[in-house]
């Protein structure tokens, strides 16, 4: 492992939080080589510097603000190389807080548009799917679904 390496990987991560495979991905596109990441990779998470499950709170964090749900996170997540079991840790799909998300971007989004028919109603659903909040979510941000 050469410094220049240990240096660039930790300029990386002093910007933002990376998981080890996307920082993995940014060093190649650097033109470093992936059989010298083994032991940096394994310094760094050590020494703190590189822990996919903070990189996975933060991420959910950031992309929750952002109005997203948790199928699409989840999606992401595992895009950028972050484990299922983490994914499981961080991401509960069953937590009411994910439907009050749900109804907090449907109200921003459609400003409190009425729905006077079917057409728009199955749009605002479409996108309330597509920003990956699940479908017992959706229902019940409609109210098709009693709260329990």
């Amino acid at each position: 492992m050469s410094d220049k390496l240990k240096h660039k990987a930790i300029d990386l991560l002093s910007r933002r939080d990376h998981s080890t495979a996307e920082l993995a991905n940014k060093l190649v596109q650097k033109g470093y080589n992936r059989e010298d990441f083994g032991s940096l990779f394994q310094e760094l998470t050590q020494a703190g510097y590189l822990d996919d499950s903070r990189f996975a709170e933060s991420y959910i964090r950031w992309r929750r603000e952002k109005g997203f749900g948790p199928e699409r996170i989840a999606l992401e997540l595992a895009s950028k190389g972050v484990s299922d079991s983490i994914i499981a840790v961080h991401i509960d799909f069953t937590d009411n807080a994910w439907l009050n998300e749900a109804l907090r971007v449907k109200n921003k989004h459609f400003k409190n548009q009425s729905i006077k028919d079917f057409k728009v109603k199955a749009k605002q659903m479409r996108f309330l799917k597509y920003r990956g909040f699940t479908s017992d979510h959706i229902q019940r941000a409609f109210g098709e679904v009693e709260i329990e």
